[in-house]
């Protein structure tokens, strides 16, 4: 699994097909001709980020502590993937600097062939050297050993299944695996995080402990000399920029090999609230956005705006800290799976979507929703926590915890007290949070509510701070680079994004399980066992799955058309201005 988000993230922000098209779009055209209005502000796209949220690490290898998926729309701006993911969930050879992967019967080799259209800037093609020298930084930084660890740890087998990357010839990549493994995982999930940058310009210290205490020395300094060389569709312009908290402008690269930008410039900029990203909407500062759901009653205010929902390939969750360390003793707390589930009676899913966003979501309780629709869905599992307070109170009264001064108590003395940090900015998931308080409160449950900037949470809300949290909501969380959705790099233990330190050999035998190969019915049967168990421990607490609200100006076209909800990326080099 991969990317961490606010869950009031719009589409505008940022083989054999998987997820069936669609994914559950829909649009509302304004009343407005997109024909007849042209741009205020010229050949120009400007687009909100999430409330409070701005890009700090660019190189393309994230460290877990700034995982998530607006880093990663900035890095993919200036980068191609070695495999393009597409809108249905198969692999895209046309955008892909693979032209081929190929693979042995057992899925131990796979054998990756590169295109030699693609070059970097500077001129010089993109070689397997370059692959071959990025998949290695990625292995030493998921080794433990290293000064910090990269975020896909645990994704398609990284590192314990990869046993060797080579350089077969300037174009062709040879990697072999240590045991048999399902060749679609390891194609989307291993491959599918591969994102290589120039050996040339990089591989300075020739030694990898140096180069990766380099690397976090200059994760977030784009405006340095090493980030000019790209060979993605997109160069960062540091002369048009203001990164302290204002914005980041992206100007096309005249020498990509791919779909040539025909805007002038994508620039993206900070909302200090969900509030002034709607001002900014409404006067035409910002054309490419998101509609808040607190607002969506002044909706019709956004006069030349194209309004459109969306549904992304992932879930919404809250993180448990199970440390040992954690305080208030809330591991020995939470750790009896039937105590996340009186914790989950506790939250009505059904009423936030009614309440908040006004239907258009879904009631989620396991790590693949209901919506988009995909081969992944499994409609045998049923939800085994719905909302229902007073059951949740019997549940732990039923093993022993009782009610001491209005606290639920556990049976051994602990009352079930905590604090719930959450992401600031949005108004909605405040008024989420409390209702979420009040209901919990029901079950004799006492917390209390504290707001963070999205990036202080992923920052200090880790294993690395154990002792300073004990639950945390992030927003959400979107299948990628963990395409094909096995879990490995959010629950097993030791993953690189498990940032609760969740631990259940049960748990990991059935992710290792999906990893392996076999045919189309062993494969699907070992998913769904995967998916059930989730469901019934609740490694994390689930909270609804809703539609992202997206807000186009009329006189901006392919925002949607091009937009990915798998990989919840844009193509802005697609996008064409009315000017």
């Amino acid at each position: 699994m991969k990317r961490r988000s606010v869950a009031v993230l719009s589409a505008g922000i940022i083989g054999s097909s998987l997820v069936l098209a669609g994914c559950g779009s829909t649009s509302t055209p304004s009343t407005g001709s997109s024909q007849a209005v042209k741009s205020p502000v010229g050949n120009v796209a400007i687009v909100a980020l999430a409330p409070q949220v701005s890009p700090n690490w660019w190189f393309p290898i994230e460290a877990n502590t700034n995982y998530s998926d607006y880093n990663s729309a900035m890095s993919n701006m200036m980068y191609e993937p070695l495999i393009h993911i597409s809108r249905t969930d198969g692999v895209n050879y046309n955008r892909s600097l693979a032209s081929n992967v190929t693979w042995n019967s057992n899925g131990t080799v796979y054998t990756i062939t590169l295109n030699k259209k693609w070059h970097w800037s500077n001129g010089q093609p993109v070689t397997s050297a370059d692959v071959v020298w990025t998949m290695k930084l990625m292995e030493y930084l998921a080794s433990g050993k290293a000064p910090w660890e990269y975020g896909g740890t645990g994704i398609g087998g990284l590192p314990t299944r990869w046993q060797s990357v080579k350089a077969d010839g300037p174009y062709k990549v040879i990697v072999t695996l240590n045991q048999p493994s399902n060749q679609q995982w390891f194609l989307h999930n291993g491959l599918g995080q591969v994102v290589p940058v120039p050996k040339s310009v990089w591989d300075i210290h020739k030694n990898l402990a140096n180069e990766a205490k380099f690397l976090q020395s200059v994760a977030n300094s784009p405006q340095d000399s090493y980030y000019s060389v790209v060979d993605g569709p997109f160069k960062y312009s540091p002369q048009q920029s203001k990164p302290n908290d204002q914005y980041w402008t992206f100007v096309p690269n005249p020498n990509y090999d791919g779909h040539k930008a025909s805007v002038s410039k994508v620039v993206y900029e900070y909302e200090s609230s969900s509030s002034s990203e709607f001002a900014a909407l409404k006067t035409g500062k910002v054309n490419v956005g998101y509609l808040p759901a607190s607002l969506w009653n002044s909706k019709q205010e956004l006069v030349n705006d194209k309004f459109s929902t969306s549904y992304l390939f992932g879930f919404a969750y809250m993180v448990p800290n199970f440390s040992p360390k954690a305080p208030g003793h809330f591991a020995q707390l939470i750790a009896p799976a039937y105590v996340r589930q009186a914790l989950e009676m506790g939250i009505d899913q059904q009423g936030m979507i009614n309440s908040f966003y006004h239907g258009h979501g879904v009631v989620e309780f396991s790590p693949i929703p209901s919506k988009p629709k995909t081969v992944f869905n499994d409609s045998a599992i049923t939800n085994p926590a719905p909302f229902n307070p007073s059951a949740g109170k019997k549940l732990l009264e039923e093993h022993g915890w009782h009610m001491v001064n209005g606290v639920m108590t556990s049976p051994q003395g602990y009352p079930f007290k905590f604090t719930l940090d959450y992401s600031s900015g949005s108004n909605t998931m405040a008024d989420e949070a409390q209702l979420m308080k009040q209901d919990w409160a029901k079950e004799g449950i006492d917390v209390t509510l504290e707001s963070q900037p999205f990036n202080t949470l992923i920052n200090d809300n880790d294993q690395a701070n154990v002792t300073n949290w004990q639950m945390v909501w992030y927003g959400l969380w979107t299948y990628q680079p963990d395409f094909y959705p096995t879990g490995g790099g959010l629950f097993k233990t030791g993953a690189g994004s498990n940032s609760g330190d969740y631990s259940n050999n049960t748990m990991n035998a059935l992710i290792n399980k999906t990893y392996e190969p076999g045919t189309s019915s062993e494969i699907t049967a070992a998913m769904d066992a995967y998916l059930k168990y989730a469901a019934e421990q609740l490694p994390v607490i689930w909270v609804p799955w809703v539609s992202s609200f997206n807000e186009t100006a009329v006189y901006v076209h392919g925002v949607n058309k091009w937009f990915n909800p798998i990989t919840d990326s844009n193509s802005p080099n697609r996008w064409t201005i009315t000017h």
